[in-house]
């Protein structure tokens, strides 16, 4: 079995534990993860934690299963005004390949920017729900949300319950089980 690929993108401000959290659970479970910022070098998180991607969006290569959106208000603005994200974004989801955002990702850059959410099952971050109803998506208000290849959450608190979301979709929902009940997480999907 070929090993699976996730690319999580990034801009400056992305919220610390949304972006974390899918890098080291997939990493945990044996998928390749390669993280791309907008711009070249270092990226600060919201908080403080720093990441030095492996690459840009402009020079991301290869094939990818799914591709991660964490978020972060001025990463999900970011990411929403870029148009290489929204065209990467897009693909994937007219592919069929996983598409995963969380907290305000889903709202700036699934719903507003690639309009790829109407009538989509999604959870978001709830201050954005005016943008996620605009966007046609419809709101399910749980931590973490699955419709078909759409994974989406509403924040922090639902952080590890994505990130296993997705290693369940990507790799195993034995994988992913193994790790929620170590770690005392509920797994829903």
């Amino acid at each position: 079995m070929e090993k699976k690929r996730a690319l999580v993108v990034l801009a400056e401000g992305f919220e610390d534990i949304e972006a974390v959290a899918p890098i080291d659970v997939l990493n945990r479970v044996g998928v390749e993860v390669v993280t791309a910022s907008v711009v070249p070098g270092p990226v600060r998180a919201a908080y403080g934690t720093v990441i030095v991607p492996d690459t840009t969006v402009s020079a991301v290569q290869g094939e990818f299963d799914a591709i991660i959106c964490p978020g972060g208000k001025r990463n999900a603005q970011s990411l929403a005004a870029d148009p290489r994200v929204i065209a990467l974004v897009q693909e994937f989801m007219s592919a069929g390949k996983l598409v995963c955002a969380i907290c305000a990702a889903p709202s700036h850059v699934l719903g507003e920017a690639a309009q790829v959410l109407s009538g989509r099952r999604s959870a978001g971050d709830p201050g954005f729900n005016g943008k996620l109803a605009a966007s046609g998506a419809v709101l399910t208000h749980e931590p973490v949300s699955v419709d078909g290849n759409l994974i989406t959450g509403n924040g922090p608190g639902a952080a590890l319950e994505f990130a296993l979301t997705i290693a369940a979709c990507l790799v195993s929902k034995e994988a992913a089980r193994q790790w929620a009940d170590k770690w005392g997480v509920s797994l829903r999907h």
